[in-house]
């Protein structure tokens, strides 16, 4: 595998980095509750948690 013969510099990366800026996160609206909230992860609703449509904690349980 070929090396570099000498060290590239800080703005030669930066130059090239420029280009790969994060993506806009995916939202997906829940069926059963209605809220909008980021794929693949846990929402609340109230006091209540939720995950892939499913009620994970409720607020009365906790207590």
């Amino acid at each position: 595998m070929p090396n570099p013969k000498r060290r590239h510099s800080k703005t030669r990366t930066m130059k090239r980095r420029t280009h790969q800026g994060a993506a806009t996160p995916t939202v997906t609206t829940c069926p059963e509750t209605g809220e909008t909230h980021l794929r693949h992860r846990a929402y609340k609703v109230g006091d209540d948690l939720y995950y892939n449509g499913k009620l994970l904690v409720s607020a009365s349980t906790e207590e």
